[in-house]
C-alpha cells in the first residue's frame, strides 16, 4: 500500500518549471519592444544633429524638433485629413475583404466560376490604379467614392489570391473523408477549407491592409482633390506647391505612423486567429 501511494503520488507531481526558458521568452519580449525603440531614437537624433551641424535651411529637410512643433500648430488641420485616410483606408480595406473572401469561396466550390472571373481579378491587379483612375473620377461623380474604389483595387487581388490558394491548401485526405461520409458544401467549406485558409488569409491581410493605404494616397495624389474634406496626400501637394516642406513632412509622418498602427493592428489580429494552434504563431512566443 505505501509503494502504491509514494508511485501515484510520484506521477500526479506536476512537471519542474523551466525558468531558465521563461526568463529567456520574457527578455526576448522585452527587447521586443526595447529594440526599435532605441533604434528609432538614434535615428532621429542623428537627423536632428545632422540638420543642425551642416545648418541646412528647414525649406529643404527639416529637423524633426520642426516637424514636430508643425505637428502641434497645424494638429487639427491635419488630424481632420487624417481621419479622411483612415476612413478611405479601412472602407477599402473592408471592401477587398469581404470581396476577396466571397469570391475566393466560388472560386474553391466551382472550377467554372473561377475560370470565368480570375481573368478579370487577374485584368483589375495588373492594370495601374495611375492609369485607370482618371475614368474612375469622369465616371463616378462622388470623389470620395471614386478614391474608395481605387484604393479597393490595390488591396482586393491579395486577398482573393491568397485566399484561393489557401481554400486548395486542405489536405486531399480529409478531403476524401469529407467526400466519403458525403458532406455537404457548406460543411466542407466550414470545418475543412476555412481553417486550412485561415493562415493564408491572415498573411493577405497584412500586404492588403499596407496596400489599401498606399492605394488611398496614390488615388489622392492622382485626383489632385484639394479642399477642406480631403486627406493626407493632398495636405503633401498642397505644401509641396506653398513650399510648406515641414508641414509635408508632418503629413507625411502620420501617413507613416497611420500605416505602423495599420500593421499592428493587422500582426495582433493573426496572432488572436493563429496563436493558439498554428505553427506561425506558436513558434514566435517559444
Amino acid at each position: 500500500m505505501t509503494m502504491t501511494s509514494t508511485t501515484d503520488t510520484a506521477q500526479e507531481a506536476p512537471a519542474p518549471v523551466n525558468t531558465e526558458h521563461l526568463a529567456a521568452q520574457r527578455r526576448q519580449r522585452l527587447l521586443a519592444w526595447i529594440m526599435p525603440v532605441i533604434a528609432m531614437t538614434l535615428a532621429i537624433g542623428a537627423w536632428e544633429f545632422w540638420v543642425w551641424f551642416n545648418e541646412i535651411p528647414h525649406y529643404l529637410i527639416p529637423a524633426p524638433s520642426r516637424i514636430f512643433t508643425t505637428l502641434m500648430v497645424d494638429g487639427p488641420s491635419l488630424m481632420q485629413s487624417a481621419w479622411f485616410t483612415i476612413r478611405l483606408t479601412f472602407f477599402s480595406l473592408l471592401l477587398a475583404i469581404i470581396g476577396g473572401v466571397f469570391l475566393g469561396a466560388l472560386f474553391a466550390l466551382s472550377r467554372p466560376i473561377e475560370m470565368s472571373l480570375f481573368p478579370f481579378a487577374v485584368i483589375l491587379q495588373v492594370t495601374p490604379v495611375v492609369a485607370i483612375a482618371p475614368l474612375i473620377l469622369i465616371y463616378v461623380h462622388s470623389t470620395f467614392t471614386a478614391l474608395l474604389i481605387c484604393a479597393w483595387i490595390v488591396a482586393f487581388f491579395p486577398i482573393l489570391s491568397n485566399t484561393v490558394i489557401g481554400l486548395r491548401s486542405a489536405d486531399h485526405n480529409l478531403r476524401d473523408l469529407f467526400t466519403l461520409y458525403r458532406a455537404t458544401p457548406w460543411q466542407r467549406l466550414r470545418y475543412l477549407l476555412a481553417p486550412s485558409a485561415l493562415p493564408y488569409f491572415m498573411a493577405a491581410l497584412k500586404v492588403a491592409g499596407g496596400l489599401a493605404l498606399i492605394g488611398a494616397v496614390v488615388a489622392e495624389f492622382v485626383a489632385g482633390a484639394t479642399g477642406a474634406n480631403t486627406g493626407l496626400a493632398s495636405r503633401i501637394i498642397e505644401s509641396s506647391f506653398r513650399n510648406e516642406i515641414p508641414r509635408m513632412f508632418a503629413a507625411l509622418v502620420l501617413v507613416s505612423l497611420l500605416g505602423v498602427i495599420i500593421f499592428l493592428m493587422t500582426s495582433l489580429a493573426s496572432k488572436l486567429a493563429l496563436g493558439h494552434w498554428h505553427e506561425s504563431e506558436i513558434r514566435r512566443e517559444q
